[in-house]
């Protein structure tokens, strides 16, 4: 498997994983309010991701190039989805705004999880 493949597959597994970690986390250590900010913050960020992914592999596919304005029309249809979510959660205070965020940060984390275990590979590797 190649880097890319890996990178892809971790950061997708490690969303989930990390969604679930910090939902428990959040229910058992925080108020019920910024419990849910974490988990619809991860969820919002953890489906868009899925989608731009799946968005991508159809449009790059060599038997049918997607022309970009395609693909960027349906990515901002999906940002701006996300962003009147969010202005209804935080609106009628079902979450809590910083509870939100974090919850938003899940693929950041997973994305940077998944570069620090792929540079402990090549770095080590070549160390051997």
């Amino acid at each position: 498997m190649n880097i890319q493949q890996r990178l892809l597959t971790f950061v997708t597994r490690s969303n989930w994983v990390l969604l679930a970690s910090v939902s428990l986390l959040g229910f058992v250590a925080t108020s019920p309010s910024f419990a849910r900010g974490l988990i619809f913050g991860g969820l919002i960020v953890t489906i868009n991701f899925h989608l731009l992914a799946r968005t991508l592999k159809k449009a790059l596919r060599p038997s049918r190039l997607a022309s970009p304005n395609v693909i960027l029309v349906k990515y901002y249809i999906r940002f701006i989805i996300s962003g009147v979510i969010i202005f209804f959660l935080i609106r009628q205070q079902v979450v809590n705004p910083i509870g939100l965020f974090l919850g938003l940060s899940v693929v950041v984390v997973s994305i940077t999880l998944a570069t620090m275990v792929e540079l402990k590979k090549l770095i080590f590797k070549e160390a051997v």
